[in-house]
């Protein structure tokens, strides 16, 4: 065992193997995958349905996967596009600096315009969603975005300065991604960490994330975007976001506190909070016929418009 660890943390400081491609034929809603470059990554792209365009960004540490009940309710009605987020799932990261919030938003729009996506609305969950707001302020247009228990807020006093300056070191360290990728391939370990978001999981759902945290590449661009993220001046840009805004949160969340969203809601300009009772952080994935019909009935109130 001893040997192992050092030979972990000798390899060499670079990017770990991205995850094999393509996904393997069980990985939720595989026939949509399709492999898109666009510089400087090469994404995984999962596209369906017909209709006005919705586009699905994941929170961190997570992939499209996290969509995968959603995307069959919504596609009859949207053209669903869900992407892997770089360096995660089976997104291969281009480069590591450009895993923070303004690089990130950079390059999916960049994506969306190659591709001539068109979204109504965009759809995040957690970073995702503070992803989506922030594409929407660097397109200079006004898109829609839904976001489910939006990390609108960072941690509090210390913990919120050493939180990415724990992840940058990680990110940083040799073999850091691969030993954790490798304790991380446990059953027990992986229900005590999604638990602790307050959500409850089936052991399909379980294995989704095992097999993801068990991948030195999905785990080395978790902590490269937690490093990269902004430490300050996410709740000075509330008012800054002018689309329109759905928030919807699960009072058990035990990631990000809901009085969070409430807050930010009330700051922002067009914004419209919904609670969810007795759903936790990944609440799109416990129920996942609730945040559809609270999405569709905030879309249907939409113009009919694309926004890109």
């Amino acid at each position: 065992m001893l040997i192992d660890l050092i030979r972990l943390f000798l390899r060499p400081l670079s990017l770990p193997e991205p995850m094999r491609w393509p996904p393997p034929s069980d990985w939720p809603m595989r026939s949509f995958s399709r492999q898109v470059y666009c510089s400087p990554h090469r994404w995984h792209v999962q596209e369906t349905g017909d209709g006005p365009t919705l586009l699905l960004l994941h929170g961190a540490g997570s992939s499209s996967h996290s969509f995968r009940h959603l995307v069959p309710l919504l596609e009859k009605n949207y053209h669903i596009v869900t992407v892997d987020l770089p360096g995660q799932g089976y997104t291969q990261l281009g480069t590591r600096n450009r895993c923070g919030l303004d690089a990130m938003a950079a390059d999916v729009i960049s994506l969306a315009e190659q591709e001539h996506w068109k979204p109504k609305a965009i759809i995040g969950h957690s970073a995702g969603a503070v992803l989506g707001l922030r594409v929407s302020q660097l397109q200079h247009s006004v898109p829609a975005v839904i976001g489910i228990n939006p990390a609108l807020d960072n941690f509090r006093g210390i913990a919120g300065l050493l939180f990415p300056i724990t992840a940058k070191l990680l990110s940083l360290t040799p073999g850091v991604s691969y030993f954790f990728s490798r304790i991380s391939n446990n059953p027990k370990r992986i229900r005590m960490l999604l638990e602790s978001t307050g959500s409850k999981f089936d052991s399909v759902g379980l294995d989704y994330y095992r097999r993801l945290l068990a991948d030195p590449s999905h785990v080395n661009g978790a902590l490269l975007m937690m490093s990269q993220w902004p430490v300050d001046g996410l709740q000075l840009m509330w008012p800054e976001f002018t689309a329109k805004i759905f928030l919807i949160v699960g009072e058990k969340d035990g990631t990000v506190s809901p009085s969070v969203a409430r807050l930010a809601a009330s700051k922002m300009p067009h914004a419209e909070f919904v609670s969810v009772p007795e759903l936790g952080h990944l609440a799109h994935e416990e129920d996942a016929n609730t945040i559809v019909s609270a999405i569709r009935r905030f879309l249907n109130e939409l113009p009919d418009n694309n926004l890109f």
